[in-house]
């Protein structure tokens, strides 16, 4: 008797979707190693019926993960690989080349630097160099940090489309997180509106009491804003006076970072 139908039997729902997305990885890595295979070989080599071999093989072609090779009957990786791929190749590419930039801001501005994306309705931070008075201070890298709390969330929500920018403000739940958080829609998006016009998002103690922040948008080759580049520090040391006075040398970097990415504008 098959593996599948013992699972059928004794497993619940969640359980076999579990397991299928165990098989359908484990078929990419077949495909990954050998170059091509066929339905028996994947079969026999994740110990199940030809049928679903074949059906796991049909979800991922149809997802464009798998094609067909020339020899019919075979399959080999299909270029849905490479957009996936393409995603983290991205971000690694960011945090690349932004990191001689962040390391030399870190002398002019003297506060910790971060470079950050939205994902979903969070920005979580790439990339952190921390600033000569930042000893012991917070660890951002990975950390997903409220959008419309944040100087790098609000930069990335300020050159979204209105619609999209509506979805995430609308999932991210707008929670007060200290008295200052601008939780009011009308307020964020006039703030919104304003970091879109001097090209910096600034935030006064929205996320820590104590905490300050600025970022200025990342662009891609083709001038979307795909990544924020923030700085941070104590409220009592980069006060609201000094953080705009920096704001030219935080806008000159992520320029650079912009020109580095393929940004010729």
């Amino acid at each position: 008797m098959s593996n599948d139908t013992a699972d059928g039997e004794t497993a619940g729902p969640a359980v076999n979707g579990v397991q299928s997305v165990d098989r359908a990885v484990s078929v990419l890595e077949i495909l990954a190693r050998r170059g091509e295979a066929g339905v028996s070989e994947v079969a026999a080599e994740i110990d199940v019926h030809k049928s679903t071999a074949f059906r796991l093989l049909g979800a991922l072609e149809a997802r464009g993960l798998v094609e067909q090779a020339a020899d019919r009957g075979k399959y080999r990786l299909g270029f849905g690989i490479v957009r996936l791929a393409g995603a983290v190749t991205g971000r690694l590419d960011l945090t690349q080349q932004g990191r001689p930039v962040c390391e030399r801001l870190i002398e002019q501005i003297g506060e910790t630097v971060n470079i950050a994306v939205l994902q979903e309705h969070y920005a979580v931070n790439l990339y952190q160099v921390r600033g000569p008075g930042a000893v012991g201070s917070h660890n951002w890298v990975g950390q997903l940090t409220p959008v419309h709390a944040t100087s790098s969330g609000k930069i990335l929500l300020a050159h979204l489309p209105e619609a999209e920018r509506t979805r995430v403000l609308t999932a991210s739940g707008l929670r007060k997180l200290t008295p200052h958080t601008l939780t009011a829609r009308p307020r964020l998006e006039q703030n919104l509106a304003e970091a879109r016009e001097r090209g910096y998002a600034v935030t006064l103690e929205e996320l820590e009491l104590g905490l300050h922040a600025i970022a200025a948008p990342i662009r891609s080759r083709d001038g979307e804003v795909i990544a924020a580049l923030s700085a941070s520090g104590p409220a009592y040391r980069f006060t609201e006076e000094r953080l705009h006075a920096l704001a030219p040398a935080l806008l000159r970097g992520a320029t650079e970072i912009s020109h580095r990415m393929g940004y010729l504008g």
